[in-house]
């Protein structure tokens, strides 16, 4: 009789650490595998070994929402006013700005999707399975739990596998991103410790490097630790970033001020000023126009843009415009390290022999050439291909004097023992030079060839090995082992001449010690100094790696990121602290080693982070990384040692895999934040001289004609306005630019003291200058109060003439006004005043445009414009100096009291922080530290 199948929930709940009996039992199945007819049945059930992708929302709904973005909103209502103000061209351009960046955002968050698919390519596409007692390649697709499979070096693990029978190497770095391989047995079957830790387990996604073995498949698809991470990347939420979040802000504070100066204009010009609703309502239309500016979000994906060109230019490749900006207010990086700091390649660092450490350099002695022999011969590399540790232990060997031949290897070798990761070594017997005698050579793990040897050998040759001698040796690999390394033990032995084929049992027997390779991945050479830079930048370095924890601690001890109190955690110890513990830990540690962590544990670490109020960038390159690379503020994938997974879920691929390229990134950021400042400044600063008139006209009741029109103001912020605020996207990096500390993620891009700066400084003292003209240009022709100005009227050259002074009053602040904001507290002396070379082509191009809309005739009649007396128009030569003058003095004082705070609070022995300085705002906080450093590089 045929036994009932068991329902699938109740297969998923077997456990794949039960004994083998028991969990064959739970899984239906047996050693010969399932039958065809149930395998059919199951996939029915279970559905494909295959990766899903959850459906988001439709694409529909996700370019409305880009549509109604607060800022887009903000455009739609400039592209309506600039259509109600007779400007229909400025307003299709507006629509086309709305549309290219939501265009751009739609298919931004279209691509997060895309990271689930870059998952299915670790599933391979065949996979030796045991069904009906025999053994088979079948697609990997129709796994299913129960099945029993066939693992051999070279293969993919394509479930998750319990082995039953035999000894694996395992690959393990795309999901826990250790560098060096595992050993998964069936007899290693403890039960403590975690489920990755498991010396029975095989993972989807991992890779066979050496052995033979058999499984039973307890996950697929989904169900898998792959399908769990590709779960958790789904559910993931990537939060906007902070010049995002400053963006909306910014539009609404635009949206605020500019519908309230056209109220209160509207309000004013019907009850004070006597206007009709029409008039009223056209003048408060152009006061909204004047507060709208149209360039802001094209000025802002400038200046993104031009940081996106530098990092590739550098190496970094970055799939959104805001990720620059978002690594400028970086806080914390979190970096991995293998294939981050170090060279994901291993590398031979000490030869130790029982006669003491050797030179890589050294081949003089018995010893060394026996070690190098043993090295050369015992493996299946070269110097250039093969697994990675040959590799190494073949390039030590090279450099300790032994040629490494690949013919003259295979000449002399008469047999082989593969490595086993049950013994934990290989073995192979060679021909003597001479070809009378063979000779046995051995490498491994050092306990396994110490137990199997016999003697040891010296420079006084060969000695027999003693239990003080054998404690002596486990002394000298746990010191090396303390040090992070990895090491391998070497051994010979010489074979009687004639004996014949021999068991392996008989042939790694009676050994001579030679001696241990260590080995390490190293750092990179550029890590130490990228390390420098953002520790001088106020940047907190954290390693979190799935690593060994003496490994990552040394490694980032000698990177500089550690020190020798930097506490280490693993993840175990991790898993056990509550929120506020690690909370704690991560307030009061500020140098921290991660060792052995899990996805979730780099979740938690980022979301802990991030809850103190910092912006995280994590770096990675394994699939363990991908639900932390798009939880982090910015994610940052290695492109060349990475995996798809990782590519696809970070915001910034490092396609040379330079740690270095994230501090030039950082440096981009904050370029461009300040960018983002200065022409913020430059643009807000043109509104009080713009708006002023307006209520000069309204507060007189009229008895003051309007000092200017809607279309002169039109011509001001679209056609005098805009290639000076493109330019300032493109300034150099102010001085001391990565000597300040981050800013805080709570910080606004506009602030109180830099509205004060543009609507009070730089706008009010453009304000004054601009009416002053106004009044002096009608005065000085004979007006006076109330005299009759209009179509017609004696006076309305005059007044023609008074209007365009306004008009070019305002160009020639705006001049001033540009070098002043290229500057948030340097001296404009300090970066060079010719070194924007765009905002000088800028500059000519605003003054030809004012001359053209003065002089021209069509455009006379069309912006209301008449050429002033030549006396008049030279004193508007003076505009700029005073208005970038008054701002310098400001500055000035700034530098002084920042200098003057400095010296103070050395005298007191305090610290120098950015509490303490007298300037406020983010673009000044730690700007004392910055006078500081300067001071200090002044006495040197």
């Amino acid at each position: 009789m045929t036994a009932t199948p068991r329902p699938v929930e109740d297969l998923e709940t077997a456990d794949p650490r039960e004994p083998a009996d028991r969990l064959f039992r739970d899984l239906r199945t047996s050693v010969d595998g399932l039958t065809a007819r149930e395998a059919e049945r199951r996939l029915v059930a279970y559905g494909p070994n295959e990766l899903t992708r959850r459906q988001g929302s439709g694409w529909l709904g996700e370019l409305v929402r880009q549509l109604t973005h607060p800022l887009a909103l903000l455009l739609w209502l400039a592209a309506v006013l600039a259509a109600a103000g007779g400007t229909p061209v400025l307003a299709v351009a507006i629509v086309v700005v709305i549309l290219l960046n939501a265009g751009l955002a739609f298919v931004q968050e279209r691509q997060a999707e895309r990271a689930v698919e870059a998952l299915a390519a670790y599933l391979p596409v065949l996979t030796t399975v045991v069904r009906d007692g025999v053994a088979g390649s079948v697609e990997a697709r129709t796994l299913v739990p129960g099945d029993v499979v066939v693992l051999s070096e070279g293969n993919r693990v394509s479930a998750d596998v319990r082995l039953v029978s035999g000894a694996v190497e395992i690959d393990n770095s795309t999901l826990t991103g250790e560098s060096v391989p595992v050993v998964r047995s069936a007899d290693l079957t403890d039960p403590s410790g975690g489920l990755l830790d498991a010396g029975d387990l095989v993972f989807s996604g991992t890779s066979c490097t050496a052995g033979e073995a058999r499984g039973i498949v307890f996950a697929t698809g989904m169900h898998t630790e792959l399908g769990r991470i590709a779960g958790m990347s789904q559910r993931v939420t990537r939060a906007d970033s902070p010049l995002e979040r400053q963006v909306k802000r910014v539009a609404w504070l635009i949206a605020a001020v500019a519908i309230g100066a056209g109220l209160l204009f509207l309000l004013l010009g019907t009850t004070v000023a006597g206007l009709s609703l029409p008039e009223a309502l056209n003048f408060a239309i152009g006061l909204l126009v004047a507060n709208v500016p149209e360039g802001l979000l094209p000025t802002i994906t400038l200046a993104l843009a031009v940081g996106v060109r530098i990092l590739a230019r550098a190496g970094g490749v970055v799939k959104r415009l805001s990720a620059v900006e978002t690594l400028g207010s970086t806080t914390v990086i979190c970096t991995d390290k293998t294939g981050t700091l170090t060279q994901n390649r291993m590398h031979v660092t000490d030869v130790w022999t029982p006669s003491g450490p050797i030179p890589l350099d050294r081949s003089d002695q018995v010893t060394v050439r026996r070690l190098a022999d043993a090295l050369a011969l015992c493996s299946n590399a070269d110097a250039d291909t093969g697994d990675p540790t040959e590799v190494a232990l073949v390039r030590a060997a090279v450099e300790l004097g032994t040629g490494v031949d690949a013919a003259e290897r295979a000449r002399r070798r008469t047999a082989q023992f593969a490595f086993d990761p049950s013994v934990r070594m290989m073995s192979t017997i060679d021909r003597e030079l001479d070809g009378r005698g063979k000779i046995v050579h051995a490498k491994g793990a050092p306990e396994e060839i110490l137990a199997r040897s016999t003697h040891f050998l010296t420079a006084a040759g060969s000695q027999v090995l003693t239990d003080p001698d054998r404690a002596w040796f486990a002394r000298t690999f746990t010191e090396f082992a303390g040090r992070g390394l990895r090491l391998i033990g070497v051994a010979d032995r010489v074979i009687e001449p004639g004996s014949g084929p021999a068991a392996r049992t008989e042939v790694e027997r009676e050994l001579t010690f030679l001696g241990v390779v260590a080995m390490l991945d190293p750092p990179r050479p550029e890590v130490a100094d990228a390390v420098r830079r953002c520790q001088a930048a106020g940047i907190r370095l954290i390693v979190v790696t799935g690593d060994n924890g003496l490994t990552a601690a040394e490694i980032a001890r000698q990177v500089g990121i550690a020190t020798d109190d930097t506490a280490v955690v693993t993840g175990t110890e991790l898993d056990r602290m509550s929120e506020s513990d690690l909370d704690q830990l991560l307030a009061t540690r500020r140098s921290l080693v991660f060792a052995r962590s899990s996805p979730e544990s780099k979740l938690r670490i980022a979301d802990a982070l991030r809850a103190e109020g910092h912006v995280v960038a994590m770096t990675g390159d394994g699939v363990n990384d991908a639900p932390a690379l798009r939880r982090a503020d910015i994610g940052v994938a290695m492109g060349a040692s990475g995996t798809d997974v990782a590519r696809e879920a970070a915001t910034m691929v490092l396609t040379d895999d330079n740690f270095a390229d994230i501090v030039t990134a950082v440096e981009a950021g904050r370029r461009v934040y300040d960018n983002v400042r200065k022409f913020i400044v430059y643009i807000f600063a043109h509104a009080t001289p713009e708006v002023v008139p307006f209520l000069v006209y309204a507060l007189s009741g009229g008895r003051i004609p309007l000092p200017l029109t809607v279309l002169q103001i039109l011509a001001i912020d679209l056609g005098t306005e805009t290639l000076p605020a493109l330019a300032l996207g493109r300034e150099p990096a102010e001085p001391g630019l990565m000597d300040r500390p981050p800013r805080h993620r709570s910080d606004s891009v506009i602030d109180g003291p830099m509205l004060a700066r543009a609507w009070g400084l730089l706008g009010g003292v453009s304000a004054v200058l601009v009416v002053g003209v106004y009044f002096w240009t009608l005065l000085a022709g004979g007006w006076r109060p109330g005299d009759p100005t209009g179509s017609g009227e004696a006076l309305h050259h005059l007044w023609l003439q008074a209007t365009t002074m306004t008009f070019l009053g305002i160009v020639a602040c705006q001049i001033g006004t540009a070098f002043s904001a290229r500057t948030q507290y340097a001296s404009l002396r300090s970066i060079g005043v010719l070194s924007n070379r765009l905002l000088l082509w800028g500059v000519l191009f605003e003054l030809v445009f004012a001359a053209a809309v003065v002089t021209v005739a069509p455009l006379q009649d069309l912006f209301g414009t008449a050429v002033p007396p030549l006396a008049q128009l030279s004193i508007l030569l003076t505009f700029p100096v005073l208005v970038w003058g008054a701002d310098e003095t400001w500055r000035l004082i700034r530098r002084r009291r920042g200098r003057s705070a400095v010296r103070v609070a050395r005298g007191a022995d305090g610290p120098v922080t950015g509490a303490a300085s007298p300037f406020s705002g983010p673009d000044a906080r730690g700007a004392l530290e910055v006078e500081g450093r300067t001071q200090e590089r002044s006495t040197r």
